[in-house]
């Protein structure tokens, strides 16, 4: 299975998460930043040609053989799915049509969740707003992975299929770590997502469905744009929590890969996120950054001293230590 990782244990820290305390000396030097607050009037429409774009593709692929479906889904549809699911990050901080619109951005994300094939919309948001406020708790942040994950997938061979099941460990490890009663508005995007698939097999075929699923799960895997995943808070250089990218695939990831900016200001929607980087770039510009997602997962499998431990951890608040 290749060579064996060289960390036994988390990075375990004292400090709290460095994103509130940052975002507090910048705004005392730029407090202009707050001027960009609030939502992206564009987001809506792009979402709609992405989620458009999908329904064109049903008839489509329809009459392709599997091995083609594959190939359209890995390569185009599951591409579209994967920025599907970050717009819902969007959604989650509404920025689709602000704070004072709760429900429309609750609404709008059922709609942006029909081409993944599964509900998540509401459920990523109950736990992705505590990610951001207690990032790196070993109770809370869910973004972590288990003791369990890092001790079975610990060699090469292992990171490599870690990195091929994280669809399943990323949607299921809540549900394990830190499971939550369903609201109603879960049960809703739960029915509405049901009806949507029923309504594909009924008109096209379970063939369909399955591209639209095979594309929602190969781009979560061994895939350039999932290499947000690993690069965004996996310890690359001792001491740093948060890694940002500011290469190209920012332009279908809704600018995700501007994560030090996203934590410091999530009130800021991501086609903003760049002005953030340009008003205070001393803040920014010294940090460690990647330059490919690819080379990212890459690295993660390869280099013996990254892997699922390499993540820092905090004790959670009231627990002994």
């Amino acid at each position: 299975m290749g060579a064996h990782v060289s960390r036994n244990d988390f990075e375990w820290v004292l400090t709290e998460e460095p994103h509130a305390s940052r975002r507090k000396i910048i705004l005392e030097k730029y407090p202009e930043i707050k001027k960009l607050y609030g939502y992206d009037p564009m987001f809506k429409w792009v979402v709609l040609l992405m989620v458009l774009t999908q329904f064109a593709m049903l008839p489509i692929v329809q009459h392709m053989s599997w091995p083609v479906l594959l190939v359209v889904a890995y390569c185009f549809g599951g591409v579209i799915n994967h920025s599907l699911m970050l717009a819902i990050h969007e959604i989650a901080h509404n920025l689709a049509f602000g704070h004072n619109r709760p429900l429309h951005n609750r609404l709008f994300g059922f709609f942006a969740n029909l081409p993944i094939g599964i509900p998540i919309s509401i459920s990523f948001k109950k736990y992705h707003l505590e990610h951001h406020r207690y990032q790196g708790d070993e109770v809370i942040d869910v973004d972590l992975p288990t003791l369990v994950e890092a001790k079975l997938f610990c060699t090469t061979g292992g990171k490599l299929v870690w990195l091929i099941l994280q669809p399943l460990f990323y949607s299921l490890r809540p549900l394990v770590v830190r499971p939550k009663p369903p609201n109603p508005l879960e049960v809703v995007n739960l029915i509405i997502q049901l009806f949507f698939d029923a309504i594909v097999v009924k008109l096209f075929g379970w063939k369909v469905l399955g591209y639209l699923l095979f594309g929602s799960f190969l781009s979560m895997g061994v895939h350039p744009v999932a290499g947000h995943f690993i690069s965004e808070h996996y310890m690359f250089r001792k001491g740093f929590e948060t890694y940002s990218y500011y290469g190209p695939l920012n332009w279908i990831t809704f600018n995700v890969g501007y994560h030090n900016e996203h934590h410091d200001f999530p009130a800021v929607p991501g086609s903003r996120l760049p002005e953030v980087r340009r008003i205070a770039p001393e803040f920014y510009d010294n940090l460690p950054q990647h330059h490919s997602w690819s080379s990212v997962l890459y690295d993660f499998v390869m280099d013996p001293e990254i892997g699922p431990y390499a993540r820092i951890k905090r004790k959670h608040a009231g627990l002994k230590t």
